[in-house]
């Protein structure tokens, strides 16, 4: 078949997968320090490691000639895309972040960013958690979004507290056990 009649459109993925979640309107790009520095490794990794790699392998398979049934060639510019578009949403989340250390919280008798909390809800079941910026959710168990419903009830509370928190199921009832920074 002529190379007129096949169709190599190298924008056709672009849209490939999930695109991460954006920041709820109006709120900040909160970050640990630890938080940012992981984030920021990756980033060098991608641009430093990874694109070159990539880049060599597709500029080896183009050379090769026919693309359209060059699998180097095509998933080399799969993976491509997919690099760049991690690069960009790092480089954006990077640019607007704002690092709040948790070591340097003053009141440490309150709930605030970077805390691990220890609660028990209305059935006595405790639970830890840490309050995390967006983009660290997934670093440790137990890590959540300070912007999530709990981490919004816990919010400035103190050890012995009680909070009601929005659930599926209902409303329910939180006691704080336990605050360390």
């Amino acid at each position: 078949m002529s190379k007129a009649f096949t169709k190599e459109n190298d924008d056709a993925d672009d849209d490939d997968g999930p695109e991460p979640a954006p920041l709820p309107g109006g709120s900040r790009n909160l970050m640990t320090p630890a938080g940012w520095q992981k984030m920021q490794d990756e980033l060098k990794h991608l641009l430093r490691v990874e694109r070159p790699k990539v880049v060599e392998t597709v500029s080896w398979a183009a050379g090769n000639g026919d693309r359209s049934e060059n699998g180097d060639y095509i998933y080399g510019k799969r993976r491509l895309r997919e690099i760049d578009r991690r690069i960009r949403y790092l480089t954006k989340r990077l640019e607007i972040a704002e690092i709040v250390d948790p070591a340097r919280q003053t009141n440490r008798a309150q709930v605030f960013f970077g805390a691990r909390v220890t609660y028990a809800d209305g059935e006595g079941e405790e639970r830890t958690v840490r309050l995390v910026g967006v983009d660290e959710t997934n670093s440790e168990p137990g890590a959540i979004a300070w912007v999530a419903p709990v981490a919004r009830a816990l919010l400035k509370a103190r050890v012995g507290d009680l909070i009601d928190v929005r659930t599926p199921k209902g409303v329910e009832m939180l006691e704080v056990l336990k605050i360390e920074y």
